[in-house]
């Protein structure tokens, strides 16, 4: 029966922590998104570039979002010097994933500046997630 009540608990935690990560994940990702759309086709910048400048904010913005909301009390006290440098270990490989998003609709396929936008939403957030969880917040 113990096992059951921590195995119950276990999977509790982590659909628990999915939800905020999912709610973060949202927010981050729009920020993200909004700040490429917009430079992109508003503003008329380089995909790449707007691409990258939309990183920049969402590595800032999740970084402190998912430190003290998604992953709290996940793992041991971490040095905050060493999670950083994961954590952006981890964003340069969200970052790359959305390059190539971008490259692949836009440059490749010619197709219209948000059509990279639903891979930036569901598939770079599932990959990142796994990444958080296991290395940077374990």
């Amino acid at each position: 029966m113990k096992y059951l009540s921590r195995l119950y608990a276990e999977h509790g935690a982590l659909f628990w922590q999915i939800v905020r990560y999912g709610v973060t994940g949202l927010f981050v990702t729009a920020c993200q998104a909004a700040i490429y759309w917009t430079l992109a086709a508003l503003a008329g910048f380089h995909p790449q570039a707007a691409n990258f400048i939309g990183y920049l904010a969402a590595v800032a913005i999740g970084y402190v979002s998912h430190s003290l909301f998604t992953f709290r009390g996940h793992g041991g006290e971490a040095n905050h010097a060493a999670r950083g440098v994961k954590f952006v270990t981890v964003s340069l490989i969200s970052y790359a994933l959305n390059a190539l998003w971008v490259f692949l609709c836009v440059t490749y396929m010619s197709w219209p500046e948000w059509s990279p936008i639903p891979a930036m939403i569901f598939v770079t957030p599932a990959v990142m997630f796994g990444l958080n969880r296991q290395w940077v917040f374990k």
